[in-house]
């Protein structure tokens, strides 16, 4: 003992007590047992595989919340995801893409919509083409419409209709002018559809040439709804699929969370921002 004090240049007394002191206990709690979460965590990816531990965390506090448990730590749900090998493969390096400085999302309802359109392909080589109208504020998904045709103006203007009776009912003319946002597309700048717009109270607007990134909330509804619908689901040919497109818009307004919602759906941020201005 001496000579290791020596060698290392401490007190014999000192190098002794250090030797003989107890072993610390860990701090910190201790971990919570998993398995119950583990359980709820595999049977929300069976039925959503394309979601990562955000979304599945944003489903278990909904679940909590209903229930009246507490909801599980987003960093606990991570963690337990990583260790059994449920989250998300990474995707590869992203590359570098035009970046757009106008802001599409804005701060009331009824204020601005956007519109875009996506082509799905069926297994026996059958094609779907669909057009969407979203609130840029809420993010609801207010009305479709869907061919194996192409999207032609006069399938614009029945979403035009569609969407406007979703949130005023039967009316000719919304109550006060809503801004229309779509892309380039010869359907959204035919005249006639301009001037349907118009008369209904909507004021259309088109991205920048070579921009969609202006219209960068209705891309990102495409990216969803391919990613967590159309490529999980059986599409054997288009009647199927415009079948199933109800369902599929229904469960996005319901259930889908949405980050810029703070992880809620649209309809749970309709509720909540109703259920805010109520008790003012």
């Amino acid at each position: 003992m001496s000579a290791v004090a020596e060698a290392i240049g401490i007190a014999r007394p000192h190098l002794s007590a250090v030797r003989n002191q107890p072993l610390l206990r860990p701090r910190g709690r201790p971990p919570l047992p998993d398995a119950e979460l583990v359980a709820d965590i595999r049977a929300l990816v069976a039925d959503l595989p394309t979601y990562g531990y955000r979304r599945v965390h944003a489903l278990l506090r909904r679940q909590a919340e209903k229930t009246g448990r507490k909801a599980p730590n987003p960093k606990r749900v991570y963690r337990v995801m990583r260790a059994h090998g449920l989250l998300l493969q990474r995707k590869g390096e992203r590359r570098e893409e035009r970046r757009h400085d106008g802001r599409v999302a804005v701060d009331l309802r009824n204020t601005r919509w956007c519109s875009d359109g996506l082509e799905i392909t069926c297994d026996n080589g059958e094609k779907v083409r669909v057009a969407f109208a979203l609130d840029c504020c809420d993010r609801e998904a207010m009305g479709h419409v869907a061919t194996t045709g192409g999207i032609t103006a006069e399938d614009v203007q029945d979403l035009m209709v569609v969407t406007v009776e979703h949130r005023y009912g039967q009316v000719n003319r919304v109550p006060e002018p809503i801004e229309w946002l779509t892309d380039n597309g010869s359907c959204y700048t035919a005249s006639n559809t301009r001037a349907f717009a118009r008369g209904i109270g909507l004021i259309p607007l088109t991205t920048p040439v070579s921009s969609p990134q202006s219209n960068g909330m209705a891309e990102a509804f495409v990216r969803s709804l391919k990613r967590d619908y159309v490529r999980v689901n059986p599409r054997p040919d288009a009647q199927s699929v415009i079948d199933q497109l109800p369902g599929w818009f229904a469960h996005y307004n319901e259930v889908h969370p949405h980050r810029a919602l703070r992880y809620r759906s649209p309809r749970e941020f309709i509720a909540k921002t109703c259920e805010a201005l109520s008790g003012l």
